[in-house]
């Protein structure tokens, strides 16, 4: 069963995903609130799958809910689904800063939000690296100078070319093609890349490899210092 927390401050909303997730058979609503200061702690006493998060709430805005639910990288911590007017805006991009594993548009069909419900509590996530790619490099200039880049001296070179090339939101197939490599030695090297920076998922990836200068706005170049 995947237990799903729902955060908006407009009922309507609310009581309207409410009424279509519960109605599914592997899904159940265990608490609906309507600030990011309750998201918090109603999330962490319930500990639920999936977060559904607003951006604009009372008390507590729903990135900052986010990034406090998020930012002790525990495994069991919730997927946060971030809900927004706007697929391209600074809230996205803020929302994917604080570790969202996605976002998704309020006027989103019924069948999409189930499937998003689903998708991110499985683990994936509900926004492609390129499409990241193209938010950050949007917003680039708001990335914090110097950031440390200490997580990627934790790879072996080959799994940096492969850092860089998922930071660019290549698939793992275009990898491949890249790197002259199997799609399976490329689905281990992302598995490694993802398991020794501590980062959750691809979209991660992005937004640390800009903040930390791994690649740059408009890197198109391969890898770079890669080795063979």
């Amino acid at each position: 069963m995947i237990r799903v927390l729902l955060a908006d401050d407009q009922e309507l909303v609310r009581e309207g995903f409410a009424t279509i997730l519960d109605l599914q058979p592997d899904i159940e609503v265990v608490a609906s609130v309507a600030d990011g200061v309750d998201a918090v702690t109603v999330a962490r006493d319930l500990a639920p799958d999936v977060v559904l998060m607003d951006v604009r709430m009372p008390a507590m805005d729903g990135i900052e809910a986010t990034r406090r639910l998020l930012r002790s990288g525990a495994a069991d911590a919730p997927r946060v689904l971030v809900l927004t007017m706007f697929d391209l805006d600074e809230y996205v991009f803020a929302a994917l800063r604080a570790g969202a594993s996605g976002f998704l548009l309020k006027d989103t069909p019924r069948a999409g939000l189930i499937a998003a419900v689903r998708a991110v509590a499985s683990g994936e996530t509900l926004l492609s690296p390129s499409v990241t790619r193209r938010l950050v490099e949007q917003f680039a200039e708001r990335l914090p100078a110097g950031s440390s880049d200490s997580e990627w001296l934790k790879l072996s070179p080959r799994e940096l070319d492969v850092a860089r090339l998922m930071a660019r939101g290549l698939s793992n197939a275009e990898i491949a093609a890249e790197l002259v490599l199997s799609g399976a030695t490329v689905k281990t090297h992302v598995a490694h890349v993802l398991t020794k920076t501590g980062m959750r998922d691809r979209v991660q990836v992005v937004v640390r490899a800009y903040e930390t200068g791994l690649v740059g706005p408009g890197d198109t170049g391969s890898s770079g210092g890669r080795t063979h």
